[in-house]
């Protein structure tokens, strides 16, 4: 389920965007103002923020760049009263995604939020890699990147995730995996499977112990959810 965190200090605001949301089959979290949500968002993991910018304290601006500088790629989409475009200009440049004005309608914004989320899924980059959470990776060259710093990756660690990218929302077993990268004449057992899709955890996921990409499929194999 597609998790949300509305970041809001408007009450009415909050729990109306959170019953509605909640309404629409998302998993919703809320905060009342941009240092709960700040916290919030470095310690959890969540597919999009929703953060207003005028909040007494901590603004906006100033959450969507503190989360930026920690690493966090979660979709913002910043929520507004104010239509000068320095603002707009200011939040896309600090990191947000997109922005979206009050007052706005219930359908503008979940049409904002299905299309953030789609330019939000693994993203090809020329042919040759993906992007999934805060890891790239090349698959021409088999380097990777994690946080944007070098990440060393087998060869098959690689292949792996590759694979799973080629077939992401479909559940494939571990036979499956074994016969198509590694094949039959290699050995391996389905525990190696398990080993390899450990290690790929704790590079993509923010926590390898509750998985929101790799998902384990049980008795059966595993998912790449983007």
């Amino acid at each position: 389920m597609t998790k949300i965190l509305i970041v809001e200090d408007d009450e009415q605001m909050r729990l109306g965007l959170g019953d509605n949301l909640a309404f629409e089959g998302y998993e919703v979290e809320t905060a009342p103002d941009g240092s709960s949500g700040l916290e919030k968002i470095l310690q959890g993991s969540y597919d999009l923020i929703l953060l207003d910018v005028m909040m007494p304290g901590m603004s906006g601006f100033d959450v969507c760049k503190k989360s930026r500088e920690n690493g966090i790629t979660s979709p913002i989409i910043m929520l507004t009263a104010k239509g000068e475009e320095i603002d707009k200009v200011l939040g896309l440049e600090l990191g947000a995604d997109d922005y979206i004005t009050k007052p706005f309608g219930l359908r503008e914004l979940l049409a904002r939020i299905k299309a953030v989320l789609r330019r939000k899924g693994p993203v090809l980059k020329d042919n040759n890699a993906i992007v999934i959470g805060n890891l790239t990776v090349y698959f021409d060259t088999y380097d990777a990147e994690l946080n944007g710093k070098p990440e060393p990756m087998s060869h098959k660690e690689v292949e792996i995730l590759k694979y799973l990218w080629q077939h992401q929302n479909q559940t494939i077993s571990r036979d499956k995996l074994l016969n198509d990268v590694w094949g039959y004449e290699d050995f391996p057992t389905t525990r190696t499977v398990d080993n390899f899709i450990l290690k790929l955890r704790k590079r993509v996921e923010r926590d390898p112990a509750h998985p929101r990409h790799i998902l384990t499929v049980h008795g059966v194999g595993y998912k790449l959810i983007p």
